[in-house]
C-alpha cells in the first residue's frame, strides 16, 4: 500500500509540473526579462538532467536483456542452447594470466601449452543493435609460446537424449577479430570407449558465421552416446584480441528425401 501511494504521489507531482512548465512555455514571450532569465536557468538545470536520464535510459533500453535465450533455430529443431556466459552474468567476470584448464562459468575451458601465460579472458556486455546475446567473451592474446589454443565448451546432457546419425548440429556464432586468424571448430562425441570428432573451420569472411555437423558421416553409436563437447581451435594467435559476441547451438533431423 505505501510504494502504490507512492507511486500515485509522484505521478500528481509529475502531472503539476508539466502544467507548470507548459505554463511557462505559453507565456514566455510576455514575461519580463528578469523573470524570463530565472524561468531559462531553471529549465537549463531541468533539462540536463533529464538529458541524462534520457540517455542512460537509451543505452540500457537497448541492451539486450539480461537471461535472454532468444536466437534463430532451424525448422525442425528439437534441442537448441545457449552457454550461460553468453545469458547471465558471471561472479568474476575475469582473470589474466589464465592457465591451461582454467574454466571460466560452467562450461567453458581455456587450454594452452603455453610456458608462460599471457593471455585474458573477460565477459564483457554486448552493446550494438543486432545483438540477441547479453554478454560476449573477449580473450585477449599478447606473446605466445604455445604451440595450442583452444576454447571447450561442455555440451548439456540435452544435447545427447535421442541423439541419432540422421541429426544435423549447427553452431551458430558473431565473432569479431582484432586481426585475421583461422578458427576451428571440433565436434567430439564420447560412445561407449570411442570418441568421434568432426572438425569444420568457421567461415569468418562471411556475413553469418555458422558451421554444420552432419552425424550421417560418423561412426557414432546411437545407444552409447555419453557426452560431447566441442573445441574452438585459434591458429596463430599471438597479439590479437578476440571477441565472440554470440554462440549458440542447434540441433534438427536431417530433411528426408
Amino acid at each position: 500500500m505505501i510504494y502504490k501511494g507512492t507511486a500515485v504521489l509522484d505521478w500528481l507531482m509529475h502531472r503539476r509540473n508539466l502544467r507548470r512548465w507548459r505554463k511557462v512555455a505559453r507565456k514566455a514571450h510576455d514575461l519580463s526579462l528578469s523573470q524570463l532569465r530565472i524561468e531559462r536557468g531553471r529549465a537549463r538545470h531541468l533539462r540536463h538532467s533529464l538529458n541524462e536520464v534520457i540517455s542512460v535510459a537509451d543505452n540500457r533500453l537497448a541492451l539486450p536483456m539480461i537471461g535472454s535465450n532468444i536466437f534463430h533455430k532451424p525448422h525442425g529443431t528439437d534441442w537448441s542452447w545457449r552457454p550461460n556466459l553468453w545469458c547471465q552474468p558471471l561472479a568474476m567476470p575475469g582473470m589474466s594470466t589464465v592457465a591451461s584448464k582454467t574454466r571460466l562459468g560452467d562450461v567453458v575451458t581455456l587450454y594452452h601449452d603455453c610456458e608462460q601465460s599471457e593471455l585474458t579472458l573477460r565477459q564483457v556486455r554486448n552493446q550494438s543493435e543486432a545483438d540477441l546475446a547479453p554478454f560476449g567473451l573477449r580473450m585477449d592474446v599478447f606473446r605466445f609460446d604455445g604451440s595450442f589454443l583452444s576454447l571447450l565448451l561442455d555440451l548439456p546432457e540435452q544435447a545427447m537424449m535421442g541423439l541419432q546419425r540422421r541429426h544435423l548440429i549447427r553452431l551458430d556464432t558473431i565473432i569479431e577479430l582484432e586481426k585475421p586468424i583461422e578458427i576451428f571448430i571440433r565436434l567430439n562425441i564420447k560412445h561407449g570407449p570411442n570418441t568421434e570428432q568432426l572438425v569444420r573451420e568457421l567461415p569468418l569472411h562471411e556475413d553469418e558465421i555458422a558451421v554444420e555437423f552432419d552425424l550421417a558421416y560418423s561412426n557414432i553409436n546411437e545407444k552409447r552416446v555419453e557426452r560431447a563437447w566441442v573445441d574452438l581451435i585459434f591458429e596463430n594467435p599471438q597479439m590479437s584480441q578476440v571477441i565472440i559476441r554470440d554462440l549458440t547451438f542447434c540441433r534438427h533431423p536431417r530433411a528426408e528425401f
